[in-house]
Protein backbone atom coordinates (compact mmCIF):
# COMPACT_ATOMS: atom_id res chain seq x y z
CA UNK A 1 0.00 0.00 0.00
CA UNK A 2 3.00 2.53 0.75
CA UNK A 3 4.10 2.01 -2.88
CA UNK A 4 0.61 2.07 -4.17
CA UNK A 5 0.55 5.71 -2.12
CA UNK A 6 3.61 6.68 -4.05
CA UNK A 7 2.37 5.99 -7.43
CA UNK A 8 0.67 8.98 -8.35
CA UNK A 9 -0.83 7.66 -11.77
CA UNK A 10 -4.75 6.78 -12.85
CA UNK A 11 -4.53 3.66 -13.75
CA UNK A 12 -6.69 4.41 -16.66
CA UNK A 13 -4.45 6.38 -18.45
CA UNK A 14 -1.90 5.03 -20.88
CA UNK A 15 1.33 7.37 -19.94
CA UNK A 16 4.01 5.32 -17.42
CA UNK A 17 2.71 6.13 -14.06
CA UNK A 18 -1.02 4.97 -14.84
CA UNK A 19 0.30 1.68 -16.32
CA UNK A 20 2.42 1.23 -13.52
CA UNK A 21 -0.66 2.10 -11.23
CA UNK A 22 -2.93 -0.69 -13.32
CA UNK A 23 -0.40 -2.89 -12.82
CA UNK A 24 -0.71 -2.98 -8.86
CA UNK A 25 -4.31 -3.31 -9.75
CA UNK A 26 -3.96 -6.40 -11.71
CA UNK A 27 -1.60 -7.79 -9.32
CA UNK A 28 -4.43 -7.70 -6.64
CA UNK A 29 -7.23 -8.77 -8.91
CA UNK A 30 -4.68 -11.88 -10.08
CA UNK A 31 -4.18 -12.51 -6.43
CA UNK A 32 -7.90 -12.26 -5.38
CA UNK A 33 -8.90 -14.52 -8.35
CA UNK A 34 -6.64 -17.16 -6.79
CA UNK A 35 -8.06 -16.89 -3.44
CA UNK A 36 -10.98 -18.18 -4.97
CA UNK A 37 -10.08 -20.42 -7.81
CA UNK A 38 -11.51 -18.49 -10.47
CA UNK A 39 -9.80 -16.01 -13.63
CA UNK A 40 -8.22 -12.88 -12.95
CA UNK A 41 -10.86 -11.17 -15.30
CA UNK A 42 -13.81 -12.37 -13.49
CA UNK A 43 -13.20 -10.36 -10.20
CA UNK A 44 -14.62 -7.25 -10.13
CA UNK A 45 -13.36 -4.17 -6.81
CA UNK A 46 -16.16 -2.83 -5.05
CA UNK A 47 -15.74 -0.54 -1.66
CA UNK A 48 -16.92 -3.79 0.34
CA UNK A 49 -19.37 -6.69 0.53
CA UNK A 50 -22.23 -4.14 1.26
CA UNK A 51 -21.74 -2.64 -2.64
CA UNK A 52 -20.87 -6.11 -3.79
CA UNK A 53 -24.05 -7.38 -2.30
CA UNK A 54 -26.15 -4.72 -4.06
CA UNK A 55 -23.91 -5.11 -7.52
CA UNK A 56 -24.85 -9.18 -7.59
CA UNK A 57 -28.74 -9.57 -6.15
CA UNK A 58 -30.55 -7.53 -8.73
CA UNK A 59 -33.30 -9.71 -11.25
CA UNK A 60 -30.36 -9.24 -14.09
CA UNK A 61 -27.88 -11.37 -12.70
CA UNK A 62 -27.93 -14.21 -15.52
CA UNK A 63 -26.16 -16.95 -16.77
CA UNK A 64 -25.75 -16.36 -20.87
CA UNK A 65 -28.00 -18.67 -22.53
CA UNK A 66 -31.03 -17.29 -20.23
CA UNK A 67 -31.99 -13.72 -20.66
CA UNK A 68 -35.29 -13.49 -19.02
CA UNK A 69 -34.75 -11.59 -15.75
CA UNK A 70 -34.91 -13.59 -12.26
CA UNK A 71 -38.43 -14.11 -10.90
CA UNK A 72 -37.54 -14.11 -7.43
CA UNK A 73 -34.71 -13.90 -4.53
CA UNK A 74 -34.69 -16.67 -1.51
CA UNK A 75 -32.71 -14.94 0.95
CA UNK A 76 -31.46 -17.04 4.11
CA UNK A 77 -33.00 -15.34 7.64
CA UNK A 78 -30.29 -15.07 9.08
CA UNK A 79 -28.06 -13.33 6.70
CA UNK A 80 -25.71 -10.12 7.01
CA UNK A 81 -28.21 -7.09 6.30
CA UNK A 82 -26.06 -6.17 3.74
CA UNK A 83 -27.76 -9.00 2.10
CA UNK A 84 -31.29 -8.44 3.74
CA UNK A 85 -31.37 -5.08 2.73
CA UNK A 86 -28.97 -4.54 0.22
CA UNK A 87 -30.62 -6.11 -3.05
CA UNK A 88 -32.36 -4.46 -6.01
CA UNK A 89 -35.30 -7.04 -5.43
CA UNK A 90 -38.63 -5.67 -5.39
CA UNK A 91 -39.61 -6.68 -2.07
CA UNK A 92 -42.56 -8.79 -3.21
CA UNK A 93 -40.68 -10.80 -4.74
CA UNK A 94 -38.38 -12.11 -1.55
CA UNK A 95 -38.95 -14.54 0.30
CA UNK A 96 -37.39 -15.57 3.66
CA UNK A 97 -35.80 -19.01 4.01
CA UNK A 98 -35.87 -20.40 7.56
CA UNK A 99 -33.33 -21.57 9.90
CA UNK A 100 -32.94 -24.88 12.49
CA UNK A 101 -32.07 -23.61 16.10
CA UNK A 102 -28.36 -24.03 15.27
CA UNK A 103 -28.74 -22.04 12.31
CA UNK A 104 -28.50 -24.30 9.67
CA UNK A 105 -30.41 -23.54 6.56
CA UNK A 106 -33.46 -25.41 6.70
CA UNK A 107 -32.71 -27.61 3.36
CA UNK A 108 -35.90 -28.97 2.91
CA UNK A 109 -37.81 -24.96 3.15
CA UNK A 110 -35.43 -24.52 0.34
CA UNK A 111 -36.44 -27.16 -1.57
CA UNK A 112 -40.10 -26.23 -1.54
CA UNK A 113 -38.95 -22.88 -2.55
CA UNK A 114 -37.11 -23.80 -5.46
CA UNK A 115 -40.26 -26.02 -6.29
CA UNK A 116 -42.95 -23.03 -5.82
CA UNK A 117 -40.88 -20.79 -8.17
CA UNK A 118 -42.04 -20.62 -11.28
CA UNK A 119 -39.35 -19.33 -13.31
CA UNK A 120 -36.03 -18.15 -12.71
CA UNK A 121 -34.56 -17.56 -9.17
CA UNK A 122 -31.69 -16.37 -7.09
CA UNK A 123 -30.49 -17.62 -3.51
CA UNK A 124 -28.48 -15.86 -1.22
CA UNK A 125 -26.73 -17.86 1.49
CA UNK A 126 -23.78 -17.00 3.16
CA UNK A 127 -21.17 -19.07 3.75
CA UNK A 128 -20.20 -18.19 7.38
CA UNK A 129 -22.27 -16.34 9.73
CA UNK A 130 -21.09 -13.39 10.90
CA UNK A 131 -22.65 -13.97 14.59
CA UNK A 132 -22.44 -17.23 15.36
CA UNK A 133 -19.58 -18.61 13.21
CA UNK A 134 -22.16 -21.49 11.97
CA UNK A 135 -20.73 -22.81 8.53
CA UNK A 136 -23.43 -23.15 5.96
CA UNK A 137 -23.52 -26.44 3.50
CA UNK A 138 -23.04 -24.37 0.79
CA UNK A 139 -22.09 -27.17 -1.80
CA UNK A 140 -25.39 -29.04 -0.82
CA UNK A 141 -27.35 -25.47 -1.44
CA UNK A 142 -25.55 -25.17 -4.39
CA UNK A 143 -26.76 -28.45 -5.94
CA UNK A 144 -30.10 -27.72 -5.11
CA UNK A 145 -30.39 -24.26 -6.75
CA UNK A 146 -29.10 -25.54 -9.68
CA UNK A 147 -30.98 -28.37 -10.12
CA UNK A 148 -33.89 -26.11 -10.76
CA UNK A 149 -32.00 -23.32 -13.00
CA UNK A 150 -30.92 -20.81 -10.23
CA UNK A 151 -28.09 -19.31 -9.24
CA UNK A 152 -26.53 -18.85 -5.66
CA UNK A 153 -24.62 -16.17 -4.53
CA UNK A 154 -22.68 -16.56 -1.89
CA UNK A 155 -21.04 -14.20 1.17
CA UNK A 156 -18.07 -15.77 1.88
CA UNK A 157 -16.96 -12.54 3.99
CA UNK A 158 -16.33 -14.32 7.01
CA UNK A 159 -15.11 -17.56 5.60
CA UNK A 160 -12.67 -16.17 3.62
CA UNK A 161 -9.18 -17.15 4.60
CA UNK A 162 -10.70 -19.39 7.56
CA UNK A 163 -11.78 -21.75 5.82
CA UNK A 164 -11.36 -23.20 1.63
CA UNK A 165 -13.78 -20.83 -0.14
CA UNK A 166 -13.00 -21.78 -3.80
CA UNK A 167 -15.30 -22.31 -6.18
CA UNK A 168 -14.71 -25.55 -6.79
CA UNK A 169 -15.23 -26.54 -2.76
CA UNK A 170 -18.24 -24.02 -2.73
CA UNK A 171 -20.02 -24.89 -6.61
CA UNK A 172 -21.46 -20.99 -5.55
CA UNK A 173 -22.14 -18.57 -8.46
CA UNK A 174 -21.05 -15.89 -7.19
CA UNK A 175 -18.80 -14.76 -4.01
CA UNK A 176 -18.93 -11.65 -2.22
CA UNK A 177 -15.83 -10.65 0.07
CA UNK A 178 -14.29 -7.35 2.37
CA UNK A 179 -10.66 -6.51 2.30
CA UNK A 180 -10.63 -6.14 6.13
CA UNK A 181 -11.93 -9.79 7.07
CA UNK A 182 -8.79 -11.43 5.29
CA UNK A 183 -6.39 -8.43 7.47
CA UNK A 184 -6.37 -6.09 4.65
CA UNK A 185 -7.92 -2.34 4.38
CA UNK A 186 -10.98 -0.98 5.21
CA UNK A 187 -13.47 -0.02 2.17
CA UNK A 188 -12.84 -2.51 -0.44
CA UNK A 189 -14.10 -5.92 -1.68
CA UNK A 190 -15.02 -7.56 -4.53
CA UNK A 191 -17.88 -9.54 -6.47
CA UNK A 192 -16.50 -12.70 -7.61
CA UNK A 193 -17.96 -14.74 -10.46
CA UNK A 194 -17.54 -18.72 -10.86
CA UNK A 195 -17.44 -18.47 -15.11
CA UNK A 196 -17.42 -16.07 -17.58
CA UNK A 197 -21.14 -17.15 -18.63
CA UNK A 198 -22.42 -14.94 -15.87
CA UNK A 199 -23.81 -11.37 -17.10
CA UNK A 200 -24.73 -8.18 -15.02
CA UNK A 201 -26.26 -5.90 -17.35
CA UNK A 202 -27.62 -3.26 -14.07
CA UNK A 203 -24.36 -1.72 -13.17
CA UNK A 204 -24.78 0.18 -9.67
CA UNK A 205 -22.31 2.45 -10.36
CA UNK A 206 -22.03 4.26 -14.17
CA UNK A 207 -19.38 6.80 -14.89
CA UNK A 208 -16.23 5.60 -17.11
CA UNK A 209 -16.42 2.17 -17.78
CA UNK A 210 -13.88 0.69 -15.30
CA UNK A 211 -14.11 -2.78 -13.75
CA UNK A 212 -15.02 -4.08 -17.12
CA UNK A 213 -18.14 -1.75 -17.17
CA UNK A 214 -19.70 -2.74 -13.80
CA UNK A 215 -18.36 -0.26 -11.40
CA UNK A 216 -17.59 2.95 -12.79
CA UNK A 217 -14.90 5.32 -10.84
CA UNK A 218 -11.04 5.50 -10.36
CA UNK A 219 -9.67 2.60 -8.63
CA UNK A 220 -8.53 3.16 -5.33
CA UNK A 221 -5.19 1.48 -6.05
CA UNK A 222 -3.84 2.04 -2.32
CA UNK A 223 -6.33 -0.33 -0.67
CA UNK A 224 -6.58 -3.23 -3.82
CA UNK A 225 -2.80 -3.25 -3.48
CA UNK A 226 -3.20 -3.98 0.21
CA UNK A 227 -6.94 -6.02 -0.72
CA UNK A 228 -4.27 -8.12 -2.83
CA UNK A 229 -1.01 -8.54 -0.84
CA UNK A 230 -3.71 -10.07 2.32
CA UNK A 231 -4.88 -12.69 -0.08
CA UNK A 232 -2.03 -13.69 -0.82
CA UNK A 233 -1.00 -13.66 2.55
CA UNK A 234 -4.29 -15.92 3.70
CA UNK A 235 -4.22 -17.69 0.29
CA UNK A 236 -2.73 -21.46 2.33
CA UNK A 237 -4.96 -20.48 4.93
CA UNK A 238 -4.07 -19.67 8.50
CA UNK A 239 -3.59 -21.24 11.41
CA UNK A 240 -6.72 -22.67 12.22
CA UNK A 241 -5.76 -25.38 14.51
CA UNK A 242 -4.43 -22.57 16.86
CA UNK A 243 -7.95 -20.63 16.64
CA UNK A 244 -9.67 -23.67 17.45
CA UNK A 245 -7.79 -24.40 20.83
CA UNK A 246 -8.52 -21.26 21.81
CA UNK A 247 -12.26 -21.59 21.19
CA UNK A 248 -12.46 -24.57 22.70
CA UNK A 249 -10.59 -23.27 26.01
CA UNK A 250 -12.74 -20.64 26.36
CA UNK A 251 -16.22 -23.10 25.57
CA UNK A 252 -14.54 -24.91 28.51
CA UNK A 253 -14.10 -22.23 31.16
CA UNK A 254 -17.42 -20.50 30.42
CA UNK A 255 -19.29 -24.08 30.84
CA UNK A 256 -17.23 -24.40 34.10
CA UNK A 257 -17.55 -21.10 35.34
CA UNK A 258 -21.15 -20.35 34.48
CA UNK A 259 -23.44 -24.24 33.81
CA UNK A 260 -26.30 -22.51 32.56
CA UNK A 261 -24.00 -20.58 29.72
CA UNK A 262 -25.61 -20.76 25.84
CA UNK A 263 -23.27 -21.66 23.26
CA UNK A 264 -25.40 -20.25 20.18
CA UNK A 265 -24.77 -22.78 17.09
CA UNK A 266 -22.99 -25.45 19.08
CA UNK A 267 -24.82 -28.24 17.60
CA UNK A 268 -23.29 -27.09 13.91
CA UNK A 269 -19.95 -26.89 12.50
CA UNK A 270 -18.57 -23.56 13.18
CA UNK A 271 -15.83 -20.91 12.03
CA UNK A 272 -12.48 -21.55 14.01
CA UNK A 273 -12.41 -18.08 15.75
CA UNK A 274 -16.18 -17.14 16.32
CA UNK A 275 -18.06 -17.56 19.85
CA UNK A 276 -21.53 -16.36 20.53
CA UNK A 277 -23.07 -17.76 23.48
CA UNK A 278 -25.17 -16.21 26.33
CA UNK A 279 -24.93 -15.88 30.49
CA UNK A 280 -28.43 -15.97 31.60
CA UNK A 281 -29.12 -12.73 33.36
CA UNK A 282 -25.89 -10.95 32.59
CA UNK A 283 -26.89 -8.34 29.88
CA UNK A 284 -25.17 -7.71 26.74
CA UNK A 285 -25.00 -4.03 26.77
CA UNK A 286 -23.62 -3.78 30.45
CA UNK A 287 -21.05 -6.99 29.68
CA UNK A 288 -19.68 -4.86 26.35
CA UNK A 289 -18.89 -1.64 28.17
CA UNK A 290 -17.55 -2.78 31.04
CA UNK A 291 -15.18 -5.37 29.07
CA UNK A 292 -14.53 -2.77 27.06
CA UNK A 293 -13.54 -0.48 30.03
CA UNK A 294 -11.33 -3.45 31.14
CA UNK A 295 -9.69 -3.58 27.59
CA UNK A 296 -12.11 -6.62 25.98
CA UNK A 297 -13.20 -5.68 23.04
CA UNK A 298 -15.87 -8.07 21.72
CA UNK A 299 -19.70 -7.63 20.25
CA UNK A 300 -23.13 -8.31 20.52
CA UNK A 301 -23.48 -9.43 17.00
CA UNK A 302 -22.44 -7.94 13.53
CA UNK A 303 -20.30 -5.20 13.87
CA UNK A 304 -22.20 -3.22 10.84
CA UNK A 305 -24.99 -1.69 12.47
CA UNK A 306 -23.82 1.55 13.22
CA UNK A 307 -22.40 0.68 16.55
CA UNK A 308 -25.75 -0.11 17.99
CA UNK A 309 -26.93 -2.27 20.72
CA UNK A 310 -29.79 -4.08 19.54
CA UNK A 311 -31.56 -7.44 19.96
CA UNK A 312 -30.02 -10.25 16.74
CA UNK A 313 -32.10 -10.73 13.69
CA UNK A 314 -30.22 -14.28 13.57
CA UNK A 315 -30.74 -15.60 16.80
CA UNK A 316 -34.18 -14.96 16.80
CA UNK A 317 -34.79 -16.10 13.57
CA UNK A 318 -33.13 -19.62 14.79
CA UNK A 319 -35.94 -19.22 17.75
CA UNK A 320 -33.71 -17.81 20.80
CA UNK A 321 -36.17 -16.01 23.43
CA UNK A 322 -36.17 -12.12 24.14
CA UNK A 323 -34.35 -12.54 27.46
CA UNK A 324 -31.47 -14.85 26.37
CA UNK A 325 -31.02 -12.41 23.34
CA UNK A 326 -30.49 -9.80 25.36
CA UNK A 327 -27.76 -11.41 27.15
CA UNK A 328 -25.38 -12.78 23.39
CA UNK A 329 -21.73 -11.85 23.40
CA UNK A 330 -19.69 -12.55 20.30
CA UNK A 331 -15.54 -13.13 20.71
CA UNK A 332 -13.75 -13.25 17.71
CA UNK A 333 -10.14 -14.51 17.81
CA UNK A 334 -7.47 -12.83 15.74
CA UNK A 335 -4.51 -14.12 13.91
CA UNK A 336 -2.39 -12.96 16.88
CA UNK A 337 -4.76 -14.14 19.93
CA UNK A 338 -3.07 -15.84 22.71
CA UNK A 339 -4.18 -18.31 25.25
CA UNK A 340 -3.53 -14.97 27.91
CA UNK A 341 -6.19 -13.37 25.43
CA UNK A 342 -8.66 -15.83 26.77
CA UNK A 343 -7.49 -15.37 30.40
CA UNK A 344 -7.90 -11.55 30.61
CA UNK A 345 -11.59 -11.91 28.86
CA UNK A 346 -12.65 -14.53 31.70
CA UNK A 347 -11.46 -12.30 34.70
CA UNK A 348 -13.34 -9.60 33.35
CA UNK A 349 -16.08 -11.57 33.04
CA UNK A 350 -16.28 -13.05 36.47
CA UNK A 351 -15.80 -9.75 37.75
CA UNK A 352 -18.93 -8.26 35.57
CA UNK A 353 -21.13 -11.39 36.62
CA UNK A 354 -20.26 -10.94 40.24
CA UNK A 355 -21.30 -7.61 40.14
CA UNK A 356 -24.65 -8.25 38.71
CA UNK A 357 -25.16 -10.82 41.48
CA UNK A 358 -24.46 -8.60 43.83
CA UNK A 359 -26.73 -6.03 42.93
CA UNK A 360 -29.38 -8.50 42.08
CA UNK A 361 -29.13 -10.12 45.57
CA UNK A 362 -29.32 -6.30 47.33
CA UNK A 363 -32.33 -5.58 45.08
CA UNK A 364 -34.46 -8.54 46.21
CA UNK A 365 -33.15 -7.99 49.99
Amino acid sequence: MIEALDRVGNPSSVHTEGRRARGLVETARADVAALFGTRTELVTFTSGTTEAAALALTPVLQDAPVQAPADRLLVAATEHPAVLQGHRFPADRVSLLPVTSDGLLDLEALRHALASVSGRCIVAVQAANSETGVLQPIHDVADLVHAHGGLLVCDATQAAGRIDCSFNRLQADVLLVSSHKIGGPLGVGAMVFASDRLRLGDPLVRGGGQERGLRGGTENVPAIAGFGAAARAVSGLVDTPHLYELRQNLEQRLRASWPDVVMFGNGAERLPNTVAFAIPGVSNETALIALDLEGVAVSTGSACSSGKVSSSHVLEAMGVDAHLRACVIRVSFGWCSIPADVDRLMVALGAIASRIQRRSTQAAA
